[in-house]
């Protein structure tokens, strides 16, 4: 299984806006410089976040955008699923275009069934404070460029 580049940069997007103070704003540039991605790409993906309640975008002259939520409340599950097209590991997965044959009868459907259950049981077990816990050192980082100036 791999995720999308969307949830990856999704994922990316609320660690940057975690490390920062609950107040502070961060702007959609300041995420792409620190990580090197489209800001195009970032602008869809903040624009997604807000709608589904995890990041709040502050409009105007000194708007920005930061966490709608603590830390603690963003399951890292729940974001996965929210931000990924599909979970169709194999053609029968998508009971609307499934060909496969053999599907009445196959055991493999089942098996990575099970797996894909499995890696959601794993993410559910973290949030995004989870991976704040060195938070420091990823501020260290992702505000490197500030630093240098």
């Amino acid at each position: 299984m791999r995720l999308t580049m969307y949830t990856d940069f999704s994922l990316r997007v609320l660690i940057y806006l975690g490390t920062k103070n609950r107040d502070e704003l961060s702007t959609i540039q300041e995420i792409s410089t620190a990580y090197g991605i489209s800001k195009n790409h970032l602008m869809k993906v903040t624009y997604e976040l807000g709608k589904l309640g995890y990041i709040e975008t502050i409009r105007g002259r000194g708007g920005g955008i930061r966490l709608a939520m603590e830390p603690e409340k963003i399951n890292i599950g729940q974001v996965v699923r929210n931000t990924e097209d599909d979970f169709h590991l194999v053609e029968c997965f998508d009971c609307h275009s499934n060909s496969c044959v053999i599907t009445p009868v196959c055991g493999l459907k089942g098996a990575l069934n099970r797996a894909l259950q499995a890696y959601f049981k794993v993410l559910d077990e973290y949030t995004l404070a989870d991976f704040l816990l060195q938070k420091h050192l990823l501020a260290n980082l992702l505000f490197k460029e500030k630093q240098d100036i």
